[in-house]
């Protein structure tokens, strides 16, 4: 039998070396990573307690380790075979988000890990959307949009043949698995020249820029890598003393103790010369802006109760101040947020007595003691200390923080009306797969936690 490469080390693999390229193209994210890891060092020193829960979960070491990073695809067998390709480094489609609502013409779904052991190892994800051509109003320019797109191929014969390998026999060597990386790192290289001419560049960029990105070159360059920090509100404090603008308003929840969901920052995206095809053979300088530095801060995972609240309390406060495209409100913003989620419980106990987020159940170092089951009441044992419950990390994302994302990097002018249309069944039909059920996901693993929780405590009362 042949030896294979897991898929968790393929896409380590996979992670660091699109890192290493992204650091290459854009050298302000090394500049982002130097800060992030100040930060987090700083963070971990000055909260014993946050460390030791990190500790006890085994999650500190994926710290360093975490990133996402975003594409934009042009056509359902784009999205179709980059799915399969990511299954190759144990990635899978979580979630469906529809960003039409919010000015964006996209729908996307999140690649990523999603066991446990897993996660641990390298929490790698990629926010994959796929542009809704359909939302093009002018028949003519989607016409020429859809032949353009039907013309680039993004992926490498190498990318496809090793990808068809792993599926036919199960995995790749390390041979192969090197040469896969390799391959498929050339799908998210950057492409200074354009597939179009600068005449239809400038009509796909009046339509929207987001779809003069994905149109008119040979690939989904990554458009942002985003390092994963314990304090988003310090890193946006201290971006301009590295010599980064970083956007406004951070994006998501406001500052808490203990934090929920996501929260994401940036700085503006870059504005990169790139050539555009002239009717001579010659090419055209020009620019293009797209890619951009992120960083972002995960809190705990809510279940549908918690998410409810967490969209009806953000609701409320852009009814009181929505924040402003250029960011002249943002103090304004900032404040309405903080007063609209005053009713939101801020302590763990808080959060899961009233079933608002996702918790782990482990025994403590009493319970693994124990010398009998007392109960097997849950509640009756967190009382008596012989279980701890700590939260379980939200890996997925929000649909009106990553369009908040878009819009500060795509321009003041950027956002548009769209017709808000959810299409979940059109985008699983292009993907080939039903994306997973995030909520259903986060309570299995709760439910996986309490069972063996109780299943340990047995064991020792057995005996």
């Amino acid at each position: 039998m042949q030896n294979h490469v897991s898929s968790d080390d393929i896409r380590s693999a996979f992670s660091a070396a699109m890192s290493a390229m992204y650091r290459q193209e854009v050298p302000a994210y090394g500049t982002l990573m130097e800060l992030v890891a100040r930060v987090n060092g700083e963070a971990l020193a000055a909260d014993p307690e946050l460390k030791e829960r990190l500790d006890a979960t085994d999650s500190l070491d994926r710290i360093s380790e975490e990133r996402h990073g975003a594409i934009r695809l042009g056509t359902s067998a784009e999205l179709a075979m980059m799915r399969r390709v990511f299954a190759v480094m144990g990635m899978y489609p979580v979630g469906y988000y529809d960003l039409s609502t919010a000015g964006v013409p996209v729908h996307s779904t999140a690649f990523r890990p999603v066991g446990e052991a897993a996660l641990k190892r390298n929490p790698f994800r990629v926010f994959t959307s796929l542009l809704r051509l359909d939302l093009i109003k002018d028949e003519s320019l989607r016409a020429e949009a859809e032949a353009v797109l039907a013309g680039r191929r993004i992926f490498t014969p190498g990318a496809v043949e090793l990808t068809e390998k792993a599926e036919r026999d199960g995995g790749l060597d390390k041979a192969e698995a090197g040469r896969f990386v390799s391959e498929v790192l050339e799908t998210f290289r950057w492409h200074d020249k354009a597939n179009v001419d600068a005449g239809m560049y400038k009509r796909l960029h009046d339509a929207h820029r987001l779809i003069a990105d994905v149109v008119s070159f040979k690939g989904p360059h990554i458009n942002h890598l985003t390092p994963r920090t314990l304090d988003i509100d310090k890193v946006q404090a201290l971006m301009p003393e590295y010599g980064i603008a970083p956007k406004a308003v951070v994006e998501g929840p406001p500052t808490r103790k203990c934090p929920i969901l996501l929260r994401q920052t940036s700085f503006k995206a870059l504005e990169e010369p790139v050539s555009f095809a002239a009717g001579d053979g010659s090419w055209k300088p020009g620019s293009h802006t797209a890619r951009f530095g992120e960083i972002e801060q995960r809190g705990i995972a809510l279940t549908p109760k918690g998410r409810a609240l967490y969209d009806e309390r953000l609701e409320a406060s852009r009814k009181i101040v929505r924040p402003a495209a250029d960011g002249s409100n943002a103090r304004e913003y900032e404040a309405a947020l903080a007063k609209a989620f005053e009713g939101f419980p801020d302590s763990w106990a808080g959060i899961r007595q009233a079933g608002l987020g996702y918790f782990s159940y482990s025994l403590t170092e009493k319970g693994r003691a124990a010398g009998s089951l007392a109960s097997g009441d849950l509640e009756a044992l967190i009382a008596d200390g012989l279980v701890r419950f700590d939260p379980i990390v939200y890996e997925d994302f929000l649909p009106v923080s990553a369009a908040g994302i878009f819009q500060s990097n795509l321009g003041d002018t950027a956002q548009q009306e769209f017709v808000a249309s959810p299409n979940q069944k059109r985008f699983e039909i292009d993907l080939g797969a039903t994306v997973l059920n995030e909520f259903d996901h986060y309570a299995g693993i709760e439910a996986a936690s309490i069972d063996h929780c109780l299943g340990a405590l047995r064991s020792v009362a057995a005996e």
